[in-house]
């Protein structure tokens, strides 16, 4: 397997935690992984998320300010906004409100 596609996989498995109603971002899964840098392969791992068998909940990963970014990736432009509205979190022009709130951070919610 190539190391993009190991980092692709870690990718996953951090973003299969993030809980119902919260959201992370690219950087903060990048960081965990010990690679602070690499944000951008994390939204390339999001984009390629949808081929995975085991489901990736890539609606809850936006850019750093909450933005969805990632959107256009999905079914329809509205398809990761209607995601996370079941979700409980409130979008409003492309943002997630009360970012902050429902910020998950891998830093401190999964440390040991």
């Amino acid at each position: 397997m190539e190391k993009h596609e190991d980092f692709f996989q870690n990718v996953f498995d951090v973003a299969r935690l993030i809980p119902k109603g919260r959201v992370t971002n690219y950087g903060a899964i990048a960081k965990y992984l010990g690679a602070a840098r690499s944000s951008r392969m994390v939204g390339w791992a999001m984009n390629a998320a949808h081929s995975q068998k085991k489901r990736v909940p890539a609606h809850r990963v936006v850019n750093r300010i909450g933005m969805l970014t990632g959107k256009h990736h999905f079914a329809t432009p509205y398809m990761m906004q209607e995601l996370l509205e079941k979700e409980g979190v409130k979008v409003e022009k492309d943002k997630v409100v009360n970012f902050k709130k429902h910020f998950w951070d891998p830093m401190i919610e999964l440390a040991l």
